[in-house]
């Protein structure tokens, strides 16, 4: 058995088959953040129900019921859910991702391995609280008798388009804050502000059609307004949905190229 060693800007050269070679890495890692989340805690992973059900609530009364923004014909309580959904799950993988590789920072220093998994992995946790959810959603629609049409088809598109849109920020954040300190305190406020520049608690339909391809630079938007398209079939701003598709890949693309640019620094600064 050949030991590899850590040594200053080393990496591999086959460093995108190493992805699949270490694999089951990823597997434990991922299973692991899980059960983390949840240890010793009474109720684990229906947390993933809780979380978004009194949040769901909470904008339901204040944005429908005192606000009174228009929800068109889907009941406001799951127009609000299934923006909810991909939008938690951004949160939580952005928040987990930033913080992953100094938390493995006894690992990362010891042994190679792609340190792409790691983040990754973290998203990964993330999908499965976002799989549990779904279940919510479910229970919801079918108390408001809600049935889905024949775009429901194009939802498994729509999760792969959320997964892309967290970790390509969740990169880039993971590998600055592995330098500078500072993104821990950042972080949250990038999550709660995104939760109010989003149309999570309204519909994107209420934006003046003169501002919506400007708001759609939001890529969240794309996505919510995705789902709820796939989910409640609501109306889809096209324009809109095709720069924030472009906007997600763009960010992708950034993320796997500043964090394959301080990759080699890793090890040195944890």
């Amino acid at each position: 058995m050949t030991t590899q060693i850590i040594e200053p800007g080393r990496i591999e050269i086959n460093y995108w088959q190493d992805l699949w070679r270490y694999r089951e890495l990823f597997q434990v890692l991922a299973w692991r953040d899980v059960a983390v989340r949840y240890k010793q805690t009474v109720i684990g992973i229906l947390w993933a129900v809780i979380r978004p059900l009194l949040t769901m609530v909470i904008l339901t009364v204040i944005f429908g019921r005192i606000a009174r923004l228009p929800a068109g014909a889907v009941p406001y309580p799951l127009m609000v859910l299934a923006g909810m959904l991909p939008w938690t799950f951004f949160s939580t993988a952005l928040s987990e991702a930033s913080n992953s590789l100094i938390a493995n920072a006894n690992l990362i220093t010891k042994v190679y391995f792609p340190r792409l998994i790691v983040p990754s992995a973290t998203v990964a946790a993330a999908f499965v609280d976002f799989a549990v959810s779904c279940g919510l959603l479910a229970i919801v629609m079918s108390w408001y008798h809600f049935m889905p049409t024949w775009r429901i088809l194009l939802l498994p598109f729509l999760v792969l388009v959320a997964i892309i849109a967290s970790l390509g920020p969740g990169l880039w954040v993971t590998a600055f804050n592995v330098k500078y300190r500072d993104f821990r305190y950042v972080i949250p406020f990038i999550v709660q502000f995104s939760l109010y520049i989003s149309p999570v608690a309204f519909s994107s339909s209420i934006v003046p059609h003169k501002w919506r391809l400007l708001y759609s630079c939001n890529p969240l938007v794309g996505v919510i307004d995705g789902f709820r398209y796939c989910i409640l079939g609501s109306d889809m701003y096209w324009p809109g949905a095709m720069l924030s598709l472009g906007l997600i890949l763009l960010l992708l693309w950034f993320g796997i190229r500043q964090f394959r640019k301080m990759e080699r620094t890793f090890a040195d600064l944890i």
